[in-house]
Order: C-alpha cells, then sequence, then structure tokens
C-alpha cells in the first residue's frame, strides 16, 4: 500500500515537474520568437477608419429606444474586446470572429499564441503581421490590457467592451482550471484543496509566486491592474473609474443573453449576428459547488474584484432600465427562440456532450493540464448545407478558428503535442 502510494505521489510529482519545465520552454520560446518592437521618435497613426464596412444594404439597421420608437444606426466594426478569464468570454470572442468573417473585417491576431503572450502588459508586436501604422478593425484574444499600446491598433471611434463575472465563480473556475499550474497549490493538504485554500487562504498564497494571478483579483488583473491590491485601496477606485471612462459597455456573464442584447443595441448589429452556443463550458462533475460561507470566503478573498463587480453590476441594470425591462424580456426571449431553432439545425442531440464523445478530433476544445473536463459538441450529420458554414463556426473551439481566420499558433500547438506525449 506504502509503496503504491509512493509511486502515485511520484508519478504526480514528475508529472507536475514536467508540465512546469515545459510551460517554462514554451514561455521562453514566446520571447525569442516575438521581434523587438523598436520605438520611433515619431509614431505612425492609425488611419481614422480601417474598416470595410458591411454592404450597402445593411449600413443602415433599424432599432428602437426605450419607448419603442425606431431609430437608424450604422453598424459598428470597430471593436477591442477584453477577454476576461473563466467569465463566458470565449463565447462571446466567436460572436466577434464570426462578425468580423463575415464582413471581411481585419482581426488582429496573437503571434505563435493564442493569446498576446499574456501575462504580459500587451504590447503591438504581439499582433500577427504588425507593422507601424497597420490599423485593425477587432481585437478581443486574452491579453492583460494596455489602453496607449490598444490604442495604436485600432480607429480612435473603436468601441471597448468587456465583461465580467462574480469573483466567487471566477475563482473556483480559475482554481480548477489553472490549478495546476499554480505551484502554490501543490502543498495544499486534502483532497478538496478548494476548500481547503478558501479557510486560510494567506497561509498558501505569495502574491509573487508563479501564476499567482489566477488566484486573486484576476478580472482586476486582465484589466490592466495590480492584482494584490486591497478592496479598500485607492489605486482601485481609480482602476474603476478608468475602466468606467475607456469601456463603452461591460457585460456581466451571469445575465448572457440581457449583455448581448445590450451589445446589440450599443453596436447597432443584426439580431442573427449576436446568435451563439455556448463554448468552453466545463462538465457539470468538473464544477465544485461554493456553500454560502464558501462563497463569501471566496468574495473577501477577491476583494477588489468584488468591488469592480458590484460596480458595474449597477450599472449594468441602470443600463437595463434605461433600455426597457418590457423590451429586454421580449429580446431575450427572441435571442432564445433563434438559438433552440440552430441548435435543432446544427447540433447532433441539441446540446454539448464530453470530449471523449466528440467524433471529429478538429472539433475538441482545449482541456485544462490533467484533465477532460471542457465539453463540446459533434456536428449533426444531416445538417443543412444552406447552414453548414454557420453551424461549423459557432460550433469551433476558440484555437481551431483562430488558426482558420490565418492565425500561426505554432507554439500553442508545440505545447499540445507536448501535453499529449507526456499524457497531460
Amino acid at each position: 500500500m506504502a509503496v503504491r502510494c509512493f509511486r502515485r505521489h511520484r508519478s504526480l510529482g514528475t508529472g507536475l515537474l514536467l508540465v512546469v519545465l515545459m510551460t517554462s520552454l514554451a514561455m521562453l520560446l514566446s520571447c525569442l520568437s516575438g521581434p523587438i518592437h523598436q520605438r520611433h521618435p515619431q509614431e505612425i497613426l492609425v488611419p481614422l477608419s480601417c474598416a470595410q464596412h458591411p454592404p450597402a444594404e445593411q449600413e443602415s439597421n433599424a432599432s428602437q429606444n426605450a419607448s419603442g420608437k425606431a431609430r437608424a444606426c450604422r453598424p459598428k466594426v470597430d471593436i477591442m474586446f477584453l477577454k476576461t478569464h473563466k467569465t463566458a468570454s470565449s463565447t462571446v470572442l466567436n460572436i466577434l470572429l464570426r462578425f468580423g468573417e463575415k464582413h471581411g473585417l481585419r482581426i488582429a491576431l496573437p503571434h505563435g499564441r493564442n493569446d498576446f503572450f499574456y501575462p504580459r502588459a500587451f504590447e503591438r508586436w504581439q499582433v500577427e503581421g504588425y507593422r507601424p501604422g497597420l490599423c485593425f478593425n477587432i481585437i478581443g484574444s486574452h491579453m492583460r490590457f494596455n489602453a496607449a499600446e490598444v490604442a495604436r491598433l485600432l480607429p480612435p471611434q473603436a468601441a471597448y467592451i468587456t465583461i465580467l463575472r462574480d469573483p466567487a465563480r471566477v475563482f473556483e473556475s480559475s482554481f480548477h482550471y489553472y490549478g495546476r499550474l499554480v505551484p502554490l497549490t501543490w502543498t495544499i493538504p486534502g483532497r478538496d484543496k478548494l476548500a481547503e485554500f478558501l479557510r486560510q487562504p494567506r497561509r498558501y498564497y505569495r502574491p509573487g509566486g508563479y501564476n499567482a494571478f489566477f488566484l486573486h483579483n484576476l478580472q482586476l488583473f486582465d484589466l490592466g491592474y495590480d492584482h494584490a491590491l486591497g478592496p479598500e485601496d485607492s489605486q482601485v477606485g481609480l482602476a474603476i473609474s478608468h475602466i468606467e471612462q475607456r469601456f463603452q459597455l461591460v457585460l456581466l456573464a451571469e445575465h448572457f443573453e440581457e449583455s448581448l442584447v445590450l451589445l446589440r443595441d450599443a453596436l447597432c448589429w443584426e439580431a442573427e449576428d449576436l446568435q451563439f452556443f455556448r463554448l468552453n463550458m466545463r462538465k457539470e462533475a468538473a464544477v465544485s459547488p461554493l456553500s454560502a460561507e464558501q462563497r463569501e470566503r471566496a468574495r473577501q478573498w477577491n476583494g477588489a474584484d468584488w468591488r469592480l463587480y458590484r460596480h458595474f453590476n449597477a450599472s449594468f441594470w441602470a443600463r437595463v432600465e434605461a433600455f426597457g425591462h418590457a423590451r429586454m424580456r421580449r429580446e431575450v426571449q427572441e435571442l432564445r427562440q433563434r438559438n433552440r431553432r440552430l441548435a435543432d439545425a446544427c447540433i447532433e442531440g441539441g446540446f454539448a456532450v464530453e470530449p471523449t464523445r466528440i467524433r471529429d478530433p478538429y472539433m475538441q476544445p482545449w482541456q485544462p493540464v490533467g484533465e477532460h473536463s471542457i465539453m463540446g459538441y459533434n456536428l449533426r450529420q444531416d445538417v443543412d448545407e444552406a447552414q453548414r458554414q454557420l453551424c461549423l463556426r459557432m460550433l469551433t473551439p476558440e484555437i481551431q478558428y483562430l488558426s482558420l481566420l490565418g492565425g500561426d499558433l505554432w507554439i500553442t500547438q508545440l505545447w499540445g503535442h507536448i501535453r499529449h506525449l507526456i499524457n497531460w
């Protein structure tokens, strides 16, 4: 018994060591693959607009104000989406990629990886094919936000959008997904490491630890701020003020459909542009339900994120109030009906399935280290040819979609092959 236990722990330790070594190698290759960014005394600014606007018949869409009166508006095509972690942001990105592809827009793709060298702060050279003065319409892959650098890629009238989620849920999801990549979790005793961490987080947590940001104020970190800030720190208030000034719309993952209705109104898009299937979902058995006490502990531990979330939760519902509750209910219902019809037309069985039941390897989503918990889809074999491309795009996992659009994600692909070889 003791020998088996020793062998099991030795195997686990060997696997974790290999993960750290291979991750470090991938990060080194990432750094070496990026061109040296030379700053010139005089910046070459992007044009006022680089948009290839939708066809003339779509240039003026009909929207409504809160009183139900129609208003004419032009679809917005210049969009910055700050893709936060564990917030349903992959589903939003799929919507944006489909819109960009549909209208022939220029999408900023990551260079070598499926993110913009996260957790480094974003810089222009991280974009595939970047050169000074080159203009993009849409940018939305994972990054650590850097407003000054982003602004040098997009027209000045670009819409800035992000999405937030209750930090207790973000923490639970991040702990599951990234836990094995955060060495400070390796010493946590017991089977329920998450519960033990929440009982005494400061015993296990070190702010400067490798990948520590995944377990503390992750949303604030994604937005470019210090994840070690306490909720009462004046810098958090300044951060909220800056975010409010920069981002025209902050979506909420818990109210995803309402968020998309507001997004459609803000961007003046067609209803069909906001259809979606949920991507990057975990199977139910991989979710750790938090008790009321654990949820409160997680919010306290991620206090700066909780302050951030409460602020934008309030502004979200103020926006819904201005939009009109009756109109919101109507449009959410219409969105659900369109999604149900598409699910019936596109998805075998109508629902997501566990990774072992996905037939086509191309449709396999990226899995967390040591787990097979992220669900995916099977395309209906008898799908109508007129809808086949739309169905495929809506079901395609993020990494495959970025590659389809021309992204050379060789570092991500190399890391995937290494993981496959060591069965991680």
